[in-house]
């Protein structure tokens, strides 16, 4: 049997026809009859029932490594991601040492390549240290072997509306997009959940809402004044989908992500004190919840970024106040996707929506050439096979990442991923990891 060559019988492109596909030497060689006309010696794969998308791409994920490997690593991460049927991820710069230069860059991206799981982007820090006070090696960043075209502070706000101004100048240079963290840090200060009712009633400092609509409005400005490209990180609430709304009716170059969890769960969940619901920006309102749904069905919000924020246990057992910001998400983005869009009743949301905001859009914002391209002869064979039909409960030690924070433990879950094909090799086979073979 060839290495590397796998018939797909049988599935369906975007919830379409079943179709075959054939996929050899890295690219999908050919469709239809003509693909077991071709198949020869290949693995075949029953895909009957089950629904082909392209690689999915995540924009937004927390390896952690180098600095907090006891929460995650590139290799644990990556695999989760391959799980979860993600072909390429974009490596937040939050770590220890802080990925601002081109070196620490370089060492992520070929820790990724190393790993051989997926395809890992390093986004690279606007500031120095995500300080806030001058820019980092943006130039050298983007020149490097891990050529990053995608840049931010992730987990502090850019708030210096001077340095913003330069950096969204500096990116311009080489096509690279700014992805903000909006959060304004004098209307967030002590805070660790929405600012509300429910934060009234349970005493704990609230975040309002206006703290990121107020970055968003300021950035979107920037990004017309400029004429460069702004990237909404998380964004998670109605005003913030009306500003990005408004602002693409004026031509902006502004791009907004949102993530699974701020798609199903809101604050109120937030009333038995667990720390697995502790994640930034907050958990909002149930008309934020709406507003953010809608704005992903109408290409308001142009992807889901999973914001995969792992963390060892010690961080998140102990007091809500105390307790660190994040969830994973890796391994159950797409099954949230499904559940709160594709089958809810209140929104028009399909498989190629699916792909659209999980493949096609992501990779272009990230400039990745050679990710979320269509099922077509002779594209990249960056594949991913989805039962639509399966359910699963979230067990969190039977999840691939090495951290248990999900806040979606014990919840049954629709759709699970049956293989992911990261340039024509299985990566995941019956929902299995395959390991890399020489």
């Amino acid at each position: 049997m060839s290495a590397h060559r796998y018939l797909i019988r049988g599935a369906a492109p975007l919830g379409g026809d079943p179709t075959d596909l054939l996929l050899a030497d890295g690219v999908i060689a050919a469709t239809g009859a003509e693909a077991a006309a071709q198949a020869g010696d290949a693995q075949v794969v029953d895909a009957a029932g089950l629904v082909v998308l392209p690689g999915l791409v995540d924009l937004h994920t927390h390896l952690r490594e180098p600095g907090r490997e006891d929460a995650e690593t590139v290799l644990s991460g990556t695999r989760a991601a391959a799980v979860g049927g993600f072909t390429c991820v974009h490596a937040m710069a939050n770590t220890q040492p802080v990925a601002d230069t081109a070196g620490v860059v370089e060492q992520v991206w070929r820790l990724g390549r190393d790993a051989g799981w997926v395809d890992v982007r390093p986004v690279g820090a606007v500031t120095v240290g995500l300080a806030g006070e001058r820019l980092a090696e943006l130039g050298a960043m983007a020149d490097s072997a891990a050529r990053v075209r995608v840049f931010s502070d992730d987990g502090v706000c850019v708030s210096d509306p001077v340095l913003m101004r330069r950096a969204l100048e500096y990116v311009k240079a080489f096509d690279g997009v700014v992805a903000q963290h909006a959060q304004e840090p004098r209307l967030t200060e002590g805070a660790v959940m929405n600012e509300g009712v429910v934060s009234a009633e349970l005493g704990l400092t609230g975040w309002p809402a206006v703290a990121e609509e107020s970055i968003v409005a300021r950035d979107v400005l920037l990004a017309e004044h400029v004429g460069s490209r702004v990237h909404i990180c998380h964004l998670s609430t109605a005003g913030s989908v009306d500003i990005v709304r408004w602002a693409k009716s004026r031509g902006i170059q502004v791009t907004a992500e949102v993530t699974p969890h701020h798609l199903v769960l809101t604050d109120e969940i937030v009333r038995g004190y667990d720390p697995q619901f502790k994640v930034n920006p907050p958990l909002r309102t149930a008309e934020d919840v709406a507003a953010v749904r809608a704005g992903l069905a109408d290409g308001t919000i142009d992807i889901v970024a999973t914001d995969h924020a792992p963390h060892p246990v010690e961080d998140k057992d102990c007091e809500f106040d105390a307790a660190a910001f994040g969830m994973t998400g890796l391994e159950t983005a797409l099954s949230v996707v499904i559940s709160s869009m594709v089958l809810a009743d209140d929104v028009d949301f399909g498989w190629a929506d699916v792909a659209r905001t999980m493949s096609a859009a992501p990779a272009a914002i990230g400039r990745v050439a050679d990710q979320g391209r269509p099922l077509a002869v002779g594209e990249p064979a960056h594949v991913t096979l989805v039962d639509p039909d399966a359910r699963w409960t979230v067990v969190p030690r039977e999840l691939r990442t090495a951290s248990d924070n999900t806040p979606f433990a014990g919840r049954e879950l629709p759709g699970r991923v049956v293989a992911t094909f990261y340039g024509g090799r299985a990566t995941v086979l019956d929902g299995v990891p395959q390991e890399r073979t020489a």
